[in-house]
């Protein structure tokens, strides 16, 4: 495990994950962990990141949150030195 992770909110984001998340994974990978924290989407974010990412970390959470919730909830797991949100 790295010191260092990127952490990554999504809820039904599957078209924004499309855009951005190949260039965080390239420009990560010796660097840090990333994670995305998944707020009940119902579209198909999950699939298209353990088909396309499987180094990606998911924490699956079983309802949306919100923003500061979802984060509050999903970083109860981390024990980084330096996070990226």
């Amino acid at each position: 495990m790295k010191r260092v992770a990127v952490v990554i909110l999504n809820w039904n984001g599957e078209k924004f994950l499309k855009q951005f998340l190949p260039l965080v994974v390239q420009h990560s990978e010796d660097l840090a962990d990333v994670y995305v924290i998944d707020n009940a989407s119902k579209d198909d974010s999950i699939h298209y990141i353990t088909t396309n990412f499987p180094q990606v970390k998911i924490v699956s959470l079983p309802v949306n949150y919100g923003f500061a919730g979802g984060y509050n909830h999903g970083l109860k797991i981390f024990r980084m030195n330096i996070m990226s949100c």
